[in-house]
């Protein structure tokens, strides 16, 4: 048998703040998403302003991140993106009746090297995006002062 960490809620509202923070400091009305090792949400919040399609999206990255264990953009960068034509994961954005996605902006919550969550983001270009999931990343890591966080864009767990 194994003890695993689960993310709380607490915690995960932590991230949100953060990002949320990030995404005011670039002007970006942003749709956040922490979801649990499950791949079910702990947290959504879209901002003021933030589009009515953001919440899908933003949950859709984060229970990919956290149920394949990497960053969502990782699936189709080139040139070995597994979700690339030819490669041996094309065509599994149409996985889990169309929730897998394979753009920037989902990202794993890995803690103590344990996959724990996702944190997803929805609502900037791909840069702003990932600065607001790497601050979201970055707040838990300074609030479990005792864990390890990783803190990183290009996860691959």
């Amino acid at each position: 048998m194994k003890l695993s960490i689960k993310l709380e809620l607490s915690e995960a509202r932590h991230m949100v703040a953060a990002a949320l923070t990030k995404a005011a400091e670039l002007g970006v009305p942003e749709t956040v998403c922490v979801v649990d090792d499950g791949g079910y949400p702990l947290v959504l919040e879209r901002m003021d302003g933030a589009r009515v399609t953001g919440p899908q999206i933003a949950w859709n990255k984060a229970f990919t991140a956290a149920g394949h264990k990497r960053s969502t953009h990782l699936f189709n960068q080139m040139p070995n993106g597994p979700a690339l034509p030819g490669n041996e994961a094309f065509g599994i954005q149409w996985s889990f009746e169309g929730r897998f996605a394979v753009f920037v902006g989902g990202f794993p919550i890995v803690v103590d090297d344990e996959v724990v969550g996702g944190v997803g983001l929805s609502g900037g270009n791909g840069e702003q995006d990932t600065q607001c999931g790497v601050a979201a990343l970055k707040a838990l890591q300074e609030l479990l002062n005792d864990h390890r966080v990783l803190v990183a864009a290009d996860i691959k767990k």
